[in-house]
């Protein structure tokens, strides 16, 4: 069911016409005169006419012109404020982050993960599950050396892939999600899984289905009218998705149980099932399986898709701006030649830094950033926000911000170079958002951006499909949760840099 289907916007009307008058008493008690303004609402579906629900933050941008950075919109019955630019996101996420520090509560996600694990989870339990999964990240080598090495050995499988097809075109987003996804399951599961093993291909087929599916007209209405589950064919996809996820998961950390060694911990499962012994006395613990399922989940889903995106917005970027990809391989060959890219040559290569940092802001994968609630009465700008309000921290805003980048809407890496071609950090790149929610897999997150990236245009110039120019590339985002690029093909020649050392 897709939310232009005339059946479906009657039965939402009948439905929400029955709490209308009780949902209009709520508003007026709750929000007061002093309520960020924005766009009249209609009854029952809000400002939902005026939203382009393919991409809801299109439309975000365009009201943040005339609303200004803190505005209010409503998307069915749910009251919403929209933060918009850098210095207002800065101001709530980071300035004030305990007041913003809480997940909304999003009928989707709360179905699906049940408020556990650790991206939509909420108050103590959030807690208690970032700070272990920080840790234990940190444990397992995210930022060392160690993972520098796990990263380096799957890059060449990766190209040992990518060669297989001898220059000719080909589909980079199932081997490219499975490069990346074998990052994040050597720390969770111990182990890497081979790019043709069915297993592993269709856990990331589900990935990539819910991923898609979860930001489709469809479900946002299904977010915004819950009662009507049972007619969003594209919501019950996702859960009978999850549903199979759960139980690849479960089976493995049973496996896992059955060989458990305190003293030799091989994998984030273990290192929480060890805490899970320890902490068996306690009633009232947070170590339990349907907190280690959604962990597990939430680490899998996330160290796969924003980084997998992200290097496919690369290689691109590249193909549409050869001159740039061509400047890229230029300073591989004078700081690293053929040897083995590694994290420590990023400092000596500020043109390549620049550029990866650039594709993260221009690609913009998670545009409306996940949604945050507030944890208490807030004042901001002069408007007063009440207690448990859901708020988008709008960070297609900020990486856009005309106030802090030059060329906000076109690919330019100088954006963080400055006029002697060194590498400048910039405030307002966020895309791993800021605050008490900020990615937990940041450091992860980077190391695998540049070291994947450098090692692929050291060893492959990407070109379009015999036929497709660089300017028929198409640079619009698909529509997903996450924004990656149209489906497209590349072709990746082999360049004589000899072997890797």
């Amino acid at each position: 069911m897709e939310w232009t289907d005339p059946i479906s916007i009657l039965f939402i009307f009948v439905l929400s016409v029955m709490f209308i008058m009780k949902t209009e008493k709520f508003w007026n008690s709750s929000f007061g005169n002093d309520f960020p303004p924005g766009p009249k609402p209609l009854p029952i579906i809000g400002n939902l006419h005026i939203m382009d629900l393919k991409r809801p933050y299109w439309t975000m941008l365009e009201l943040s012109k005339k609303y200004g950075p803190v505005f209010s919109i409503q998307m069915g019955c749910q009251k919403m404020v929209v933060l918009s630019g850098y210095k207002m996101v800065k101001e709530a996420l980071v300035n004030q982050a305990d007041a913003f520090a809480e997940r909304a509560k999003v009928p989707m996600f709360e179905n699906t993960f049940k408020g556990y694990g650790v991206v939509f989870s909420h108050g103590n339990n959030w807690k208690v599950m970032r700070r272990f999964t920080v840790r234990t990240l940190r444990d397992f080598g995210m930022g060392k050396r160690a993972i520098e090495d796990r990263i380096i050995e799957e890059n060449r499988f990766l190209i040992k892939d990518i060669e297989t097809h001898k220059g000719k075109p080909f589909e980079i987003t199932t081997i490219m999600n499975a490069a990346v996804a074998n990052i994040i399951v050597s720390i969770i599961f111990g182990e890497r899984f081979d790019y043709k093993d069915p297993t592993f291909l269709r856990l990331l087929s589900l990935i990539n289905e819910n991923m898609r599916l979860a930001g489709s007209p469809s479900v946002t209405l299904y977010n915004m009218f819950p009662a009507f589950g049972f007619l969003v064919r594209n919501y019950k996809t996702v859960l009978h998705n999850t549903s199979e996820l759960y139980s690849f998961i479960r089976l493995t950390f049973i496996e896992c149980l059955k060989e458990l060694d305190n003293k030799n911990q091989r994998s984030f499962i273990d290192a929480f099932l060890v805490r899970q012994k320890e902490e068996k006395s306690n009633t009232s613990g947070y170590f339990h399986n349907i907190n280690l399922i959604n962990l597990l989940i939430n680490l899998f889903v996330a160290g796969m898709d924003t980084i997998s995106t992200t290097l496919r917005w690369g290689l691109l970027l590249m193909m549409k701006y050869p001159k740039t990809q061509n400047k890229v391989q230029g300073e591989i060959i004078r700081v690293i030649g053929s040897s083995q890219p590694r994290i420590e040559n990023r400092t000596k290569m500020p043109y390549t830094d620049a550029v990866v940092h650039e594709i993260q802001r221009f690609a913009n994968i998670v545009p409306m950033n996940l949604p945050h609630e507030t944890t208490e009465d807030v004042i901001l700008r002069g408007y007063f926000i009440p207690k448990g309000t859901y708020i988008i921290p709008l960070l297609a805003s900020v990486l856009q911000d005309e106030s802090q980048w030059e060329k906000p809407d076109t690919f330019y890496p100088e954006h963080f170079l400055d006029s002697e071609g060194k590498f400048v950090k910039k405030e307002a790149f966020m895309p791993f958002s800021a605050g008490r929610r900020i990615c937990a897999g940041e450091t992860l997150a980077k190391m695998e951006l540049f070291l994947f990236f450098t090692s692929l245009l050291q060893r492959f110039t990407f070109h379009p499909a015999p036929g497709v120019t660089s300017a028929d590339l198409d640079l619009t985002a698909a529509v997903g949760f996450t924004t990656p690029p149209m489906p497209h093909k590349i072709c990746a020649e082999p360049r004589s840099q000899g072997s890797l050392h």
